[in-house]
């Protein structure tokens, strides 16, 4: 059973990152590492007792970024995935002023975000040397 939930264990979430972003894709520690964790409110994603996800909110006037969402791979194609972009779209609502969603997603997952309500905007552009693209959605 998964469950999902706004945690402190901020640790936890940089480890399942480091394993997915770092050692997986090759994204450089200093690309990963951008000192924005303590300002965030964080989603950490269980199978059992196991973490097998994550994802970090910064609130930033009525938009709520989401962004660091990794999935390790033996919890990929369950729809954990849509269900912390759905959980942290429920977050974000509960967040005072808040109205939209906003995120730079994988060139490569556009259409996963775009079933989850997301529109693409602006051009391709790269973060950490992978083609991204901006991606908004109001609350």
């Amino acid at each position: 059973m998964t469950r999902i939930e706004v945690t402190r264990d901020i640790a936890t979430c940089q480890r399942l990152r480091r394993m997915v972003f770092i050692e997986e894709q090759g994204v450089s520690e200093a690309d990963e590492v951008d000192g924005l964790d303590d300002q965030a409110i964080h989603l950490l994603a269980w199978d059992g007792e196991v973490p097998v996800g994550t994802a970090r909110l910064l609130l930033k006037g009525a938009t709520g970024k989401i962004g660091r969402v990794c999935v390790l791979a033996q919890a990929r194609s369950t729809g954990l995935g849509a269900e912390l972009i759905r959980t942290a779209l429920g977050v974000l609502k509960g967040q005072p002023g808040v109205t939209e969603a906003y995120l730079g997603s994988q060139s490569h997952a556009t259409g996963f975000y775009e079933k989850l309500g997301f529109t693409v905007e602006g051009e391709e552009f790269l973060d950490a040397g992978i083609p991204h693209r901006h991606m908004r959605r109001p609350l």
